[in-house]
């Protein structure tokens, strides 16, 4: 669900969990120093200097994520940003992009019904990450058991405040149950995968979801704000709390397993633009 800050202005969500841009990274960036060895007229020969110079280049890391000590969570941050780039360039216009996911949240013209497909669904894709993490058949998706920002329980809520107000609540649909189906699959044969899914669906919803929320009640005339949008205890600490978690299982991960979570981006936007289309109906 989480992409729904795909089409959030850039002004309100500057990364994809809310981070300020001042704050995109969690240390300061190393610093670079040019070591420049000068030859003397006495003392160590020429020959040596260079000797010292090579030898410190061989031994010098490489400028990569995971030999600097980069937090694997600013690497996701990072990738996702990448998508959220490009198709705001789409929606700008821009001969090079390609075409964009979905349309800008001003564009949008929903219904309570579309919403409500749209909240049915999303349920269905929380429960399903839920049970996936309770359940632990990969041992360390136990840590993200009780992360303070799970949405079912709040979800329920709200669709039974929209069933007392005379609203035919909606059984889940296509998009929704395919998302589920497929995180139910991932989640065995691909974990590294699955965490892309779980860390996008999770902190967009915490950014760029608020947003879209706002909006759609606007244009919907919604006279109640919902729980779904609404978090119990500090929001902040729970998400650096996740992260932290996070970072603790893919700090075990070599190069090629964080790569393939890495690259799992897009299919992640792209199953929630599916379920956010209850709401656009973006061709």
């Amino acid at each position: 669900m989480a992409p729904a800050w795909l089409s959030a202005p850039r002004a309100a969500v500057s990364l994809l969990d809310g981070t300020p841009a001042s704050r995109f990274r969690s240390e300061p960036p190393a610093r670079v120093v040019a070591v420049v060895f000068r030859p003397r007229t006495t003392g160590v020969s020429v020959a040596a200097q260079r000797r010292v110079v090579a030898v410190a280049t061989e031994t010098a890391p490489a400028a990569r994520g995971d030999e600097v000590g980069t937090p694997f969570m600013e690497e996701m941050r990072a990738a996702a940003m990448r998508l959220h780039s490009r198709d705001q360039a789409a929606r700008d216009g821009k001969k090079e992009a390609q075409a964009p996911m979905e349309p800008p949240i001003a564009k949008w013209q929903p219904t309570v019904e579309g919403y409500l497909r749209f909240l049915v669904d999303s349920k269905l894709v929380f429960e399903t990450l839920e049970a996936i993490v309770d359940r632990a058949a990969i041992p360390w998706y136990a840590e993200f058991r009780d992360t303070g920002l799970e949405r079912s329980e709040p979800l329920g809520k709200d669709l039974e405040w929209f069933r007392q107000q005379g609203h035919a609540i909606p059984e889940p649909s296509a998009p929704g149950i395919t998302y589920a189906s497929f995180l139910e699959e991932l989640s065995e044969k691909d974990p590294q995968a699955f965490v892309c899914h779980f860390y996008n669906v999770y902190f967009a919803h915490t950014a760029g979801g608020r947003i879209i929320g706002e909006k759609v009640a606007e244009k919907t005339n919604l006279q109640k704000e919902l729980e779904f949008y609404e978090w119990e205890g500090d929001l902040s600490q729970m998400q650096q709390n996740v992260r932290a978690r996070l970072n603790r299982v893919a700090s075990g991960w070599p190069r090629a397993e964080k790569n393939r979570c890495l690259g799992e981006m897009e299919k992640a936007f792209t199953y929630s633009v599916d379920i956010r289309r209850h709401m656009f109906m973006f061709p």
